[in-house]
């Protein structure tokens, strides 16, 4: 089951989504109850978490009502359905506590940056933050490449996993029972962003430069919807691909992964509480720009692709002088 939170006429709302449309949830309960004689109980609030296993409320009744529009015949369902370009499709969980990144979790990312591959056994997931509020991208909003520093920025994509429920020190093997669903993160970087260029060199000058060039507005595209934990029997058996101007760019599988979501889960429980809604981007396959030392430019369009999912697509634009 895939949800999203979308806008219309100014009005946020929560949907199930398909590639070409969305059918709001408040339109598929009415109908279902027309249809059935039975009152559906849903929250008139536009957060998923309440929709979302393992957690949520009213899981189990949106689970019910989605089974129920996959039955609908084409015209039923015509009745009910919005054309994806008339709505704004917006980020899934609009405001995580936290967005928790992984660098370096694919071998052959690591590899094409000019580092050293190692085993799991050898080492730990690298992670990192980024600021929600500034950083959050809509599907369909613009990336934007920031005038302080526009040469090299970068594209990453991602799965991102969305935590269902409150997660302490947790083992692997319990992990995924604390998973709400999964999206598709794109984690934009500016490689080479260097404040002060006059600076006085520092010994962590470099790790801070790579940090900072994370943080920038707009950098933190996710969506275009939420596909729920129950219909992922494996995480690590997903398509990952994404395409610039239509040309791919990278094309992997989470199979990939040094550290797998259950254990990325685990290892972030263990010193960090996890809360419903916090966002986890679990690192991008090998593919990247600054392998091939190609960059984004304005006008570009991005499209991030994960198997189940869909597809999160953002143009590029240049910050206002």
């Amino acid at each position: 089951m895939r949800l999203c939170r979308f806008s219309l006429d100014e009005i946020v709302l929560t949907g199930f989504y398909a590639d070409d449309c969305v059918i709001p949830i408040d339109q598929a309960a009415e109908a279902y109850s027309d249809d059935k004689g039975v009152e559906l109980l849903l929250p008139s609030t536009d957060d998923l978490l309440d929709l979302l296993p393992p957690a949520g409320v009213y899981f189990h009744v949106i689970r019910d009502l989605g089974a129920w529009v996959d039955e609908l015949d084409p015209v039923a369902l015509s009745e009910l359905a919005i054309p994806i370009q008339d709505v704004e499709l917006l980020v899934p969980i609009g405001a995580p506590s936290k967005i928790l990144l992984l660098a370096g979790n694919y071998a052959e990312h690591i590899v094409e940056r000019g580092g050293l591959s190692v085993e799991r056994e050898e080492t730990f997931p690298y992670v990192f933050m980024k600021p929600p509020t500034t950083t959050l991208t809509n599907p369909g909003d613009p990336v934007v490449i920031p005038r302080i520093s526009p040469d090299h920025i970068d594209w990453e994509c991602e799965l991102g996993v969305i935590v269902g429920r409150r997660c302490r020190d947790v083992d692997e093997a319990d992990a995924l029972d604390y998973v709400a669903g999964y999206t598709v993160v794109n984690d934009i970087s500016d490689r080479k962003f260097t404040p002060n260029p006059q600076r006085k060199p520092r010994e962590r000058d470099r790790f801070f430069d790579w940090q900072h060039g994370k943080w920038h507005d707009t950098f933190c595209p996710v969506g275009p919807c939420i596909l729920t934990s129950d219909a992922v029997a494996d995480p690590q058996a997903l398509t990952i691909q994404l395409s610039v101007n239509d040309v791919i760019k990278q094309d992997s599988s989470t199979a990939k992964m040094i550290f797998s979501v259950a254990a990325i889960v685990s290892f972030l429980s263990r010193f960090v509480t996890l809360e419903p809604g916090d966002i986890i981007s679990t690192g991008t396959p090998s593919g990247v720009g600054s392998a091939t030392n190609s960059y984004l430019q304005p006008g570009d369009t991005l499209r991030a692709t994960i198997s189940g999912i869909g597809t999160l697509e953002n143009p590029v634009e240049a910050e206002d002088s």
